[in-house]
């Protein structure tokens, strides 16, 4: 997960476009974001930069959230709530970056986040990758210019599949 070029070929369920701004990534992420569910857990790859806060913003603004949303990197996870319309569920917006040993990531709880009862975004999965779930969203951005940004949505599960196509047939339909 830790390798930021994509490959050439893409799987069957997997979506790539391009972001051609910082405010079109986060349009991405409120279109994302009205598609999820409690229970749902998003691992953003990408480099320092390349623009998972903007996303993270976009998504928790589909969810209706109305907290400023800010990069985690300091304190590890911050907690969004959704809208009424969400049923004010929690929003998890996780930063490994400082995990150096996966026996740290104990200390922080990660399990039970995306084992509760909101939607759960990490950045920096790579961190953690022999505890995550077998079924998520991995979305992989990718610095192509100052402002564009390649973003690949790759699914594993059929809950995840779904979720992309329901999001490809709202954002390209």
């Amino acid at each position: 997960m830790s390798d930021q070029r994509l490959p050439a070929v893409l799987a069957v369920n997997e979506l790539d476009f391009i972001s051609h701004s910082p405010a079109q990534t986060e349009r991405v992420g409120q279109r994302l974001g009205e598609q999820l569910r409690q229970g749902d857990v998003l691992l953003l790859v990408g480099t320092f930069g390349v623009g998972k806060t903007h996303l993270v913003k976009g998504i928790a603004r589909g969810l209706g959230a109305e907290e400023l949303v800010t990069s985690p990197s300091f304190v590890l996870v911050n907690e969004y709530r959704a809208g009424p319309q969400h049923r004010r569920m929690p929003i998890y917006h996780v930063d490994l970056y400082r995990i150096a040993e996966e026996a740290e990531l104990t200390t922080i709880g990660l399990e039970e986040l995306w084992a509760g009862d909101g939607v759960c975004v990490i950045e920096w999965p790579e961190r953690a990758q022999a505890v995550l779930p077998t079924a998520h969203l991995a979305i992989h951005i990718q610095h192509l210019s100052e402002t564009k940004r390649r973003m690949r949505f790759a699914p594993t599960g059929a809950h995840y599949v779904g979720l992309v196509s329901a999001f490809k047939d709202t954002v390209f339909a």
